[in-house]
């Protein structure tokens, strides 16, 4: 099931070679990009559709199918743009940080492939503001490619111009939302506009504009190169292709890995992490795609396929694939509520259960953690978890709502048996005994 060496897209995901371009081309990346380019706009998003390539940013929806969605012509003069989200905030995922440091020209040539393919007249990647070196690093790559013609006017020889841009981000969590990005693209506050105007119609001032996950663009000249039969021959089906996972928490060795999609959980774990911390006997739980998707109790992640669909089947979702591990001596409700602080210090405050529901949910969590509540207190969190969900302009609702959804779908015993210990704590007979 697992992937050979030969498959790897990300060649020098670990850093072990030189990032520049004559290492990059030494690996295969800018070799005769003419060529691709040259099978023309409507050819590129066909062969994204037949991949079966999905999202890698954490929706999973079909990249060509949106690709597809750009308007072929200029009724009114507009120029079309992408936007490639580097924003990477989501706790537990760093694959993107990867692909920046190690391997920043297979993205710079996917941007300008990509493009292309939507008759884009330049491309954004917005960065997150923490990510330094990588900032630094892609600058480089992208000063190296314009040196070199691969981009710019007559990008590549293949009489096409266009230009790569870097922005780099102050750090906010919601710009990682694409309708968000785009407002701090142009100076404003990063906050999610309504949809719709969607972006393919709206976008960047106003243009109609693509916003893509790093990973999903650095792969397309790759996918070019070997075929969409290659890259859809792994996985099951509707879950095609390669994928970094992330792996961090309580396994023996926390890495970034590229696999192939559908990989069992246990063979994941086992293959590239050495085992859970103490033996397979000591899972608790693991959160499979980032901070926002519910966890799933170790019983039902073992076997688990690693994908968008059998991961959906357990209640949860792959996500970024940022794979978060907890074996048996997390405090599993001191956990979700650290993530239900994230997303209430995260909140931009644009919409009403958004901005008062984190911090109800992430104060109701504090209690439940020393078990200062009642137990029917329980089932009010989750009902002010539902009034949340699914009503805010954008998904950060979403994330704050099912990290908790989660813990008490699954842990449920563990919040109440907290709270009879406090009771019979604070009991008037257990006081009178203590004094």
């Amino acid at each position: 099931m697992s992937l050979q060496d030969k498959d790897r897209i990300f060649t020098n995901l670990y850093g072990f070679q030189d990032w520049g371009l004559k290492a990059a081309q030494a690996r295969g990346d800018w070799d005769d990009t003419k060529a691709l380019i040259a099978r023309g706009n409507d050819a590129i998003i066909d062969e994204m559709k037949a991949s079966g390539l999905r999202g890698r940013g954490g929706a999973g929806f079909p990249t060509g199918l949106k690709w597809s969605f750009m308007p072929k012509e200029s009724k009114d003069g507009r120029p079309s743009f992408l936007v490639i989200n580097a924003d990477e905030s989501e706790p537990g995922s760093c694959k993107d940080r990867e692909i920046i440091r190690h391997d920043p020209h297979k993205l710079i040539e996917g941007a300008l492939v990509a493009g292309f393919a939507m008759r884009a007249r330049a491309a954004y990647i917005y960065i997150r503001g923490e990510y330094i070196r990588e900032a630094e690093t892609l600058q480089k790559a992208i000063d190296e490619a314009y040196a070199a013609g691969l981009i710019g006017k007559n990008a590549s020889k293949s009489g096409y111009d266009f230009d790569v841009f870097m922005h780099r981000g102050a750090g906010a969590y919601i710009c990682g939302e694409e309708t968000a990005m785009i407002e701090s693209l142009e100076g404003k506050k990063g906050q999610p506009r309504l949809k719709p105007p969607f972006p393919a119609g709206a976008g960047l001032y106003g243009c109609p504009t693509t916003v893509n996950n790093v990973e999903s663009i650095a792969v397309v000249p790759t996918i070019l190169r070997r075929g969409a039969s290659w890259f859809s021959s792994f996985g099951n089906e509707g879950n095609h292709g390669t994928k970094l996972f992330q792996i961090s928490g309580h396994v023996e060795k926390p890495c970034v890995v590229e696999e192939e999609m559908s990989i069992p959980f246990r063979e994941l774990i086992d293959k590239h992490c050495g085992g859970i911390t103490g033996g397979w006997d000591n899972l608790l739980a693991v959160i499979p795609g980032g901070s926002s998707v519910p966890l799933v109790p170790a019983e039902q992640i073992m076997d688990c396929p690693m994908d968008f669909d059998g991961l959906k089947a357990v209640g949860s979702g792959l996500g970024t694939a940022a794979v978060i591990v907890m074996d048996k001596s997390t405090d599993i409700v001191r956990a979700i509520s650290r993530i239900s602080y994230f997303y209430k210090h995260e909140s931009c405050g644009q919409c009403t259960p958004c901005r008062e529901g984190t911090g109800w949910m992430w104060r109701m969590m504090e209690r439940l953690r020393t078990g200062d509540a009642a137990i029917e207190e329980i089932d009010m969190l989750q009902q002010v978890t539902k009034q949340v969900e699914g009503h805010t302009i954008c998904a950060l609702g979403d994330a704050a709502a099912w990290p908790i959804q989660g813990l008490i779908k699954h842990f449920r015993p563990e919040l109440e048996r907290r709270i009879h210990e406090h009771n019979a704590q604070f009991a008037p007979e257990t006081l009178e005994a203590a004094e």
